[in-house]
């Protein structure tokens, strides 16, 4: 069988569901972001920091390019979708689910949370959470074999909404 590759915004999902998915259906788990950070020895947002936003989207780029998964889910870094090379590789390595959360809930998930510290690559200085939705939803919708839906849905529910829209399920 083929990956999974979990894309869409920070605080979408993508880490916390993705391990359950893979633990649901025998998978491996990979999460990119730590590969990041192993690769860099630093935190995302110190990498941030020292490359500024494009030399952290070249590192990622090159890491999700350079991944040879069998059978795993991988959750990627929100802004994977900047580097084709990177989302060339993992399109032909699986499908693509890009997991869908309106502004709202996202705003409601990030309440509180310091982003810069969370690693999140915004190209603009203050740019909003709307303003960066904006930005990737298109890059998500090209990329995406298969989107789902996760507003309103709890942690089971997105596993299994993912699980079925995969057509992972016996």
């Amino acid at each position: 069988m083929e990956n999974i590759v979990l894309i869409g915004m920070p605080a979408s999902g993508k880490s916390t569901a993705g391990v359950l998915i893979a633990k649901k259906i025998g998978y491996g788990f990979i999460d990119t972001d730590l590969l990041i950070q192993k690769r860099e020895g630093m935190l995302l947002c110190d990498i941030l920091s020292l490359y500024g936003t494009e030399g952290f989207i070249k590192i990622e780029e090159c890491v999700n390019a350079e991944l040879v998964p069998e059978r795993c889910v991988i959750a990627t870094g929100g802004s994977v979708i900047y580097g084709d090379r990177a989302m060339q590789n993992l399109r032909s390595s699986g499908k693509i689910v890009y997991l869908q959360v309106g502004t709202q809930e996202l705003e409601r998930r990030l309440r509180g949370e310091d982003i810069f510290a969370r690693g999140v690559v915004m190209r603009k200085n203050g740019e909003s959470i709307a303003e960066l939705m904006a930005e990737r939803a298109p890059l998500y919708e090209k990329y995406a074999d298969i989107t789902v839906n996760c507003d309103g849905l709890n942690l089971d529910e997105t596993v299994d909404a993912v699980v079925r829209a995969a057509g992972l399920l016996n």
